[in-house]
């Protein structure tokens, strides 16, 4: 597990702690998070054939929930084969590099989940507030923009991150405190100075909260006070349902994001950070598909018209 040099003994392999350390919960916690993967599988995998095999679905709406459902999809696989893994073995181990690579990709699509949840909030803001400039201003370039955009904040927050923890030296203590290898549990770990890394996490995430929250609070200042000027009540009814289930999304990750980091921040609250994040990583992915399908009416229809074909193609 470790490579001797000197005095000195360097990691070069993480044991994980997982959720638990009572062995008769291990089985029913594998079959309740194969459940929650094969439902997020399931539900991303179904959303993004649904929005890619149906033309009238390929609008900014929907292309901007076919890269979420990619996010979501890519994110959760990151992690969850390894904790499924976990929970069967003795050994909960993963090697240096492979926690490096984990911690890389977790952070590059969390961060460009928080984006691609800005870009939904403005292109709901220039649908509602402006719908007669809605095609112009929603162009194909600019939703490709805006989308290359979110990826290439994912891909300098990650690498941020990633290279400062690369810099650190880990010794001795190797276990660590989470089922996968997230900033703070691995910090915990290190045996030299975390400074830069303090420094780094406290700007790229500042950076990645800030712009995003204001972004999308600022966006549905407009959309509420737009909605709130609509006259008729089916008209005010029609533009909320438009906007309730990226609601829902955005507060299901932002919300349980916020509050896994300040449970995490709290003396003595490490289990709790623990369960709590399980709302963050797995949940949210699952959660997501089924918000977007049973709240949306576009993709309720297709969805009931593509079982209809597939019915009768089977009768004949």
């Amino acid at each position: 597990m470790t490579m001797l040099s000197g005095n000195d003994s360097f990691v070069t392999e993480f044991l994980f702690a997982g959720l638990t350390d009572h062995p008769e919960l291990q089985l029913p916690l594998f079959y309740l998070f194969l459940i929650i993967y094969i439902v997020t599988l399931v539900g991303n995998l179904g959303l993004i054939i649904l929005i890619a095999l149906n033309p009238h679905l390929h609008t900014p709406m929907y292309y901007f929930l076919f890269n979420l459902s990619s996010i979501d999809l890519c994110y959760s696989s990151v992690f969850t084969p390894k904790m499924l893994m976990n929970f069967l073995s003795k050994k909960n181990g993963i090697s240096y590099a492979g926690c490096m690579t984990q911690l890389f990709f977790f952070l590059f699509f969390v961060i460009s989940e928080c984006y691609m949840l800005t870009a939904m909030a403005y292109d709901r803001y220039v649908a509602i507030c402006h719908p007669l400039l809605y095609k112009v201003t929603m162009s194909q370039q600019v939703c490709s923009g805006l989308s290359f955009a979110a990826y290439a904040m994912g891909f300098a927050g990650a690498s941020a991150h990633t290279g400062c923890m690369l810099r650190l030296t880990f010794c001795n203590a190797s276990v660590i405190n989470h089922y996968l290898c997230d900033i703070l549990p691995l910090l915990q770990l290190s045996c030299t100075s975390t400074y830069v890394n303090e420094v780094v996490v406290l700007i790229v995430v500042g950076v990645n909260i800030t712009v995003p929250s204001v972004t999308i609070l600022i966006s549905y200042i407009f959309i509420i006070t737009s909605i709130l000027h609509i006259k008729s009540t089916q008209g005010r009814s029609k533009a909320f349902s438009t906007c309730s289930s990226h609601i829902i999304a955005i507060s299901l990750f932002f919300g349980s994001a916020a509050f896994m980091y300040l449970k995490y921040s709290s003396p003595g609250s490490m289990e709790q950070g623990k369960v709590s994040s399980i709302f963050y990583t797995n949940v949210g992915p699952m959660l997501n598909p089924l918000i977007y399908s049973l709240r949306n009416k576009d993709v309720k229809v297709t969805l009931k018209n593509v079982m209809i074909k597939i019915q009768s193609r089977d009768i004949f």
